[in-house]
């Protein structure tokens, strides 16, 4: 257990010291008085108003992780499970992170870790496919209308793999497990195997996850264009598209805690090269990084007034991951 503890405070160490190391290089080679006048134009209406917003986005979330368990237990218990994992991906060390805690937590009230296992990696395999279409739709429409048929086709590519993966997993697992039938954990394997059948042979609800994933992100584009403006960040709409879900995918590296100072310096990159500053890039994407710990904050009280802890029982976290 004593070097469980130390392994996760390495881990976390190591995050925060890449998330120092990215924020000490941002104001050593940006004019931080600029970044601070960019945190001068911002205003708490519209910082609250903006808060607000991204909590609805979250709802509607954790919403559509709960249809993807089947409406299993709960939603009051689903919603409390997803800020509780939104939290501790900001503010837990180790590696196990938002979905892994989110998945414990509604693993305690279910009791079936495989079907809240298939639910959180389908879910997850739908955001990233989510933020790949807004990034290649963002791409296309920079491009012009020439590059829409190449972002057409990696779209689909990606979306092929993915759904190829849900769907051929199952039949790879039983081959596995049968063939080799001295692996551990058979059964757990198994029924995780049969789970995510369950789940691909809903394509109907799988799209619909994939469209409320897409509508979610959008708006999440929007709200940060609304602070970027604030700040006097003017690029194309497009560009947006393009940047924002691939910054918030390098952002999910394990090098930083919560993607804090990858995510700006990244977004401040690529937006760049279409005429944004990046010292008031920075500044509207550290008042995003605000609203995130906010939230992440919000999700912890809401976790702890209702007699709840990040630390799900053992037995439950082995079942799922195991």
């Amino acid at each position: 257990m004593e070097r469980g503890k130390k392994s996760a405070f390495g881990r976390w160490a190591i995050r925060a010291g890449g998330s120092a190391l990215a924020l000490v290089l941002i104001f050593s080679l940006l004019p931080r008085e600029a970044i601070f006048e960019g945190f001068r134009r911002l205003t708490w209406p519209l910082f609250l108003s903006v808060f607000a917003s991204f909590l609805v986005c979250h709802v509607v979330a954790a919403a559509k992780w709960w249809w993807l368990m089947d409406r299993a237990i709960g939603f009051p218990a689903a919603l409390r499970a997803h800020f509780g994992g939104l939290a501790a991906n900001l503010c837990l060390p180790g590696a196990a992170g938002g979905d892994a805690v989110r998945a414990g937590l509604a693993h305690v009230a279910l009791r079936d870790g495989p079907r809240v296992a298939a639910a959180a990696v389908g879910d997850r395999i739908i955001d990233l496919v989510a933020l790949v279409c807004l990034m290649l739709v963002g791409l296309a429409f920079i491009g012009g209308a020439g590059s829409g048929g190449l972002a057409a086709v990696v779209a689909g590519g990606v979306l092929a793999a993915a759904s190829a993966g849900l769907f051929l997993l199952p039949g790879v697992v039983r081959v596995l497990w049968s063939r080799w039938p001295e692996l551990p954990a058979r059964d757990l394997a198994l029924r995780s195997a049969d789970a995510f059948a369950a789940l691909a042979r809903r394509p109907g609800l799988l799209l619909a996850a994939l469209a409320v994933s897409v509508a979610i992100q959008s708006v999440l584009i929007w709200l940060s264009i609304r602070l970027a403006l604030a700040v006097g960040v003017e690029v194309p709409v497009a560009a947006w598209f393009f940047a924002w879900p691939l910054a918030k995918i390098i952002a999910t590296l394990p090098i930083s805690l919560g993607g804090l100072g990858v995510r700006e310096s990244s977004l401040a990159a690529l937006l760049a090269p279409f005429g944004a500053a990046a010292a008031e890039v920075v500044a509207s994407g550290l008042a995003w990084q605000g609203i995130l710990y906010l939230a992440g904050a919000l999700g912890a009280l809401v976790l702890a007034l209702s007699g709840g802890s990040f630390r799900t029982r053992p037995s439950a976290i082995k079942e799922i991951s195991e």
